[in-house]
This record gives C-alpha cells, structure tokens and sequence, in this order.
C-alpha cells in the first residue's frame, strides 16, 4: 500500500513538472499568431482578419509539424524509458529531413503564390491585399522552424520541457517586442506596412530560437543536430517511425484541412464571422493549454513507462490522466464565459461581429469539456502506445463525413444564421468522444514498441 502511494504520488509529481512547461510552450506556440492578430487588431478589423486567414497556411504546416513531431515522441518516450541515447539520437535526424522537406513545399507556395492562397479563403479585395504581403514574408520564418520544432518536440519527451519551454519564451517576447515596435512606434495607423513589420518581426524571432536550439543541442543537450546515417539499425527506426507517424499525420491532416475549410465557410459568409472567429478561436486555444499539456505530458509518461516494461503503471496513469483531463475542459468552458467582459473591453469589433462573438463563446465552453479528454485520448494516450490509427480513421469519418458535408448544407443550401452554422462545425468532439472512451476501455494501447539494437 505504502509503495502505492508513493507511486502515485512520484507519477503526480513527475506529471506536473512536465505539464506546466508543456502548457506553457503550447500556449507561447499559439500566442505567435495569436499576438500577431490581436495586436493588428488595434490598428483595423481587416488587418486582424487578414492575418487570421493568413495564419491558416501557417495552421496547416504547424499539423505537419505536430504530426511529424508526435511520431519523434511516440519513439523518443519509450526510447527514452530504456535510456537509449543514441537512438533518440537518429529518430531527431529522421524528423528533421522529413520535416525539412515539408516546409520547402510551403515555403514555395506561400513566397510565389501568396494571393492564391489568400483567395481560398476569402473573396474581399483588402482582405487578400493584406493577407498576401504577410503570407509571403513570413514564409521564411516556416525554414527556421523546420528544424527547431522537431528539436523542441524531441527533448520535450526526454523530460527536459523546462529547457524547451524557455526557449519558446524567449521567441514569444522577442515577437512582442518586434510588434510593439512595428505598430506602435514605427507604423502607427499604417496597416499595410505595419502587416508586412510584423510578418518580419515573426521571421527574426524564429530564428533567433533556431540559433538557441542549436547552441544548446550543442553545449548543454543530450542530442545533437546530424545528418542521418543509413545503417540497419537507422532503416529499422526509419520503418518504424512512418508506421507510428503516417497515421498521426494522416490524422492532423485530415482534421486540419477539416478546420481550414470551415475557415473557408465562414469566410464566405461575411467578413464579420471571420473576425468573430478569429477573436473566439484565440479564446479557446489559451482555454485549453493546460488540456494540451495533459495529453502531452501524460503521453511522455506513459511512453516512458511501456519502454520499460511497466504496463500497469501505464494502465493506472491513462485512468488519471483522463481525471485530469475531464476537470481541465470544465475549467476552460468556465474560463471561457467568465472571460467575456475583459474580451469585449479589449477587443474593437462592429455590432454584428460582436453578436456572432457572444454566440461563439458560449458554443466554445461546453466544445472545450469534449476537446479536453478527447486530446487526451486520441491525441496523447494512444500514439503513445503505438495506437497512432485510430485518430485518422475517428477524424476521417466525423469531419469529411458528418461536419463538413452538414456545414455545408446549413450555410449554403439552408442559409441558417451563421452562429447556428458555427454551432454545427463544433460537434465533431461531442460525437468523437464516446467512441474514443470505448476504445480505450479496450486498453489495446498498451504496447512497448521499441527494438533491441544491442
């Protein structure tokens, strides 16, 4: 009894060093855009919502990242519950050239073929006028980070968040500082050149955390940046790091290309919906950081405890963990409404676009409660077992065959007040979650999926 307590007692502790550093990454990780949007909200409605449109090829690349990411995690955490350095080592390198590979398509894309882009999402005139000048400088800033995402994501999962928490901190300052200079200071009340001011502030402080993530890979980290060598054992990590991340990707791809097109719904019924939804999408991801940082850090425990063979330790913690899960989503929903006063107070929206913004946030709280133990399941318990499928195909059926087609019919064939359409496009995690509990129940998660290179 006594050796169980003081289990769960290690497991809480270990859990919340982990998750606020996480939390605290994945909230400096949303604010980059998100600062970026608010802080071009002072100046006009349209250089907000330009940016916000904007930031959807950012969104999209950043699934490509997290998925890629997820699959170094699911191999690093279990790696890493055996000590095995040195082939954490080489699944860093195999990121790092996918990842690489990725964000030269999009950085390609975005450079050349900004308005194009933009047109996908809106057809207002300023709107792509603005969003393309910050679409096609802030491309560059996707090379830097190619590299250090992946970077972060790995030591992250070696129970080193503290360090890459710090490193995303000093990005997010460094990206304040930029803006405030930029648009208050340099181009106050000229939108189009403070856009451009800040997609190049965005740019400089990406690099500079590529710069802190090298010399720390360097002086301080247990890993370092390397060119892949293809032996045995790399063809070995290289199999099965695409069996675990083909699936995830698959998954954040589906579910992303999901929520761009309702992007795209609601940027086709009026510039004020996209304006509302900026402002409540902004609302809802700092609502849910912790959430994140629940599925993020139990994933690494759990990874941790399968590599070594503790398989009713994992068992345990996946049952806490959703605990924890299920109280933090109905924290964020109550965060949420209490929230609204202090949104309204800072941010400048017209009438209509504050209405549609009233609505959003009271359709945020009870989709925060699903989104919680949903994240936790599908996105953290079950990659961490090597269950990487399950997501693709849960997200697959619920987005592209239930949301989207009924999105579609109520904006455009029924023609339904557009907070109604908003309230449709929420229900994928209230349809999600019972299946996930199911499925989980099954415990067929519970897998140490590592090799033995000795």
């Amino acid at each position: 009894m006594q050796l169980e307590i003081s289990k769960h007692h290690d497991f809480n502790r270990q859990l919340i060093s982990l998750v606020i550093p996480i939390a605290l990454q994945n909230l400096i990780s949303a604010s980059v855009i998100t600062v970026d949007v608010l802080m071009l909200g002072a100046i006009s409605q349209s250089a907000m919502s330009a940016i916000s449109l904007a930031g959807q090829i950012t969104f999209v690349l950043t699934l490509f990242y997290i998925g890629l990411s997820t699959g170094a995690v699911i191999l690093t955490a279990q790696y890493w519950g055996k000590k095995d350095v040195k082939s954490i080592q080489r699944v860093l390198s195999i990121a790092c050239l996918f990842s690489i590979c990725i964000t030269i398509f999009f950085f390609g894309l975005s450079l050349f073929f900004p308005d194009m882009l933009m047109r996908l999402f809106t057809n207002d005139e300023v709107l792509i006028r603005y969003g393309s000048g910050f679409l096609q400088l802030s491309s560059f800033s996707y090379l830097a980070m190619a590299v250090s995402q992946m970077y972060l994501s790995v030591i992250r999962s070696m129970e080193n968040a503290r360090v890459s928490a710090w490193i995303s901190s000093v990005c997010l300052v460094l990206n304040i500082l930029f803006n405030v200079l930029c648009i208050f200071v340099l181009f106050p009340g000229m939108p189009e050149k403070a856009i451009k001011a800040v997609a190049l502030a965005t740019v400089c402080a990406r690099y500079i955390e590529l710069g802190i993530c090298i010399v720390h890979s360097i002086t301080r980290g247990n890993i370092r940046f390397q060119i892949p060598v293809f032996d045995n054992i790399q063809r070995n990590l290289l199999k099965d790091f695409l069996k675990y991340t083909i699936p995830v990707q698959g998954n954040y791809i589906v579910w992303g290309c999901a929520m761009s097109a309702t992007a795209v719904f609601m940027g086709h019924i009026s510039a004020d919906m996209v304006a509302a939804n900026s402002v409540a999408t902004v609302i809802k991801n700092l609502a849910i950081v912790l959430s994140g940082g629940i599925a993020s850090g139990g994933a690494v425990l759990i990874g941790k405890y399968l590599g070594n063979g503790d398989m009713e330790m994992a068992r345990q913690s996946g049952n806490k963990i959703n605990v924890y899960a299920l109280i933090l989503g109905v924290l964020a929903g109550i965060t949420i409404l209490l929230s609204k006063p202090l949104v309204f107070s800072i941010i400048t929206l017209n009438d209509t676009a504050e209405g549609y913004l009233e609505g959003m946030l009271y359709i945020c709280a009870y989709y925060c409660i699903a989104k919680s133990i949903n994240s936790t399941i599908i996105g953290g318990i079950f990659p961490a077992g090597g269950d990487s499928k399950f997501g693709f195909w849960c997200d697959t059926v619920v987005m592209w065959g239930i949301i989207l087609p009924l999105g579609y019919l109520c904006a455009f064939v029924w023609q339904l007040p557009p907070i109604i359409v908003y309230a449709v496009i929420c229900l994928d995690e209230i349809i999600k979650l019972p299946v996930a509990l199911i499925r989980y129940r099954r415990y067929k998660w519970l897998k140490n999926i590592t090799r033995d290179f000795a």
